[in-house]
């Protein structure tokens, strides 16, 4: 036998695998439409996700339990994500009112029911699981007011306005009360993101400089009367501690300023994982959670900080370019309105770890180990990738 015959044998030997490969990518695409999943959002998440793995994996110092933990906290998130993702907009458009109700009397039973921990009510306790229904809040507001505002033409009327902010501000007060400021005021921004996208303006005299006048006054008088009247003691206590945390060192100020240390320490490529002194020796506090930013810092240096703003900011981008390319209204307010949201998430847990704003209990996103909060971000983002899916009814196309 010739060598050009072993050479043809050889490569019809090798088609078939080449098409079997073939048909099997092909196969594999054919399938992953139907989840009506948005591929480059999906595999930026996966990839943050990741990350978000191994640093807690670092900052745990190396514990297998908690690691399983939050890859189980992460199945839960991505199968609610997946049937999320499998509902039209316009059924969360048409469900949103009844979303509100049942939301607000969650808040309620609370209020009257709830179960306490570390001084605040904030759960529920059905007996099997328990849970913070102010999580839900972080995604039926956006739904409830981008459904009030994109009934009519945008800008929205002032009635459709003063209702979005009447049903803002019930939210706000029920999750004050628990009391949970961080997260009523977090919850009232997402709300206020979908009326800004809406297009208002607020514009109550009509020489512009009186106007804002008017306006800085409201807001000075509502900081005067918060601070005499609304905070409690521990929360002007974290205010100060933010204007100088050196004042209480070893406590309400410690949190920040062992922050700071790890912060710093990191220098531009960092020490190394599972080499934070500050996160191994436990100086740094609840460095799997809401401090895991500074563990980031210190262990991955400036070039890891990079890394995770450049996943971060490009989520952001691709959540917003599906948000703006919509066909409806309600698609855009609510796509927008999340996408900010997440980012004020970012902004606010980054912030309150360098110094830069008060500590709160807000998660850093797909990061901080935790369930609850996670499993309601991948909503958000099973909503956004819905909305890229879904083909608007031509009725409801504005």
């Amino acid at each position: 036998m010739s060598k050009f015959q072993l050479v043809t044998i050889r490569r019809k030997k090798r088609r078939p695998v080449a098409i079997m490969k073939f048909l099997s990518i092909a196969q594999l695409r054919h399938y992953w439409h139907y989840f009506k999943m948005d591929t480059p959002l999906f595999l930026l998440i996966m990839a943050l996700s990741a990350f978000g793995l191994m640093v807690l994996y670092s900052a745990s110092a190396g514990s297998l339990s908690t690691l399983y933990k939050q890859i189980f906290h992460f199945s839960l998130a991505i199968g609610a994500m997946l049937i999320i993702a499998q509902i039209p907009p316009y059924l969360l458009k048409r469900f949103s009112p009844y979303l509100m109700l049942f939301g607000i009397f969650l808040l309620i039973l609370v209020l009257l029911f709830g179960s306490s921990s570390g001084g605040a009510q904030r759960w529920l306790d059905l007996g099997f699981v328990r849970f913070q229904p102010s999580e839900i809040m972080k995604v039926v507001v956006p739904i409830a007011i981008a459904s009030i505002l994109s009934d009519k033409t945008l800008p929205p009327k002032p009635l459709s306005i003063f209702l979005s902010i009447v049903s803002i501000a019930v939210i706000v007060l029920l999750i004050a009360k628990q009391p949970d400021l961080g997260t009523s005021l977090l919850i009232g921004a997402s709300g206020a993101y979908v009326l800004f996208f809406s297009g208002i303006r607020i514009q109550i005299l009509q020489n512009n400089w009186l106007n804002l006048g008017v306006i800085s006054s409201f807001i000075i008088a509502s900081a005067y009367i918060a601070w005499n009247y609304l905070l409690m003691a521990y929360q002007k206590k974290r205010i100060m501690t933010l204007i100088n945390p050196n004042s209480d060192p070893l406590g309400s100020g410690y949190h920040i300023l062992q922050s700071k240390i790890a912060i710093g320490s990191g220098g531009i490529f960092g020490k190394g994982l599972e080499q934070g002194s500050q996160s191994q020796l436990n100086f740094l506090p609840e460095h799997t959670t809401d401090f895991i930013f500074a563990v980031v810092a210190e262990e991955l240096g400036l070039m890891g900080v990079l890394l995770l703003f450049s996943l971060y900011g490009l989520i952001i981008f691709r959540a917003l370019v599906i948000s703006f390319q919509s066909e409806d209204n309600f698609s855009k307010l609510l796509g927008a309105g999340l996408t900010l949201t997440f980012f004020t998430y970012i902004f606010v847990n980054i912030g309150m770890v360098s110094g830069l704003l008060p500590v709160v209990g807000v998660p850093l996103p797909l990061i901080s180990y935790g369930g609850s909060s996670l499993i309601t971000l991948m909503c958000s983002f099973g909503i956004i990738m819905s909305i890229r899916k879904h083909k608007t009814p031509r009725y409801l196309q504005k």
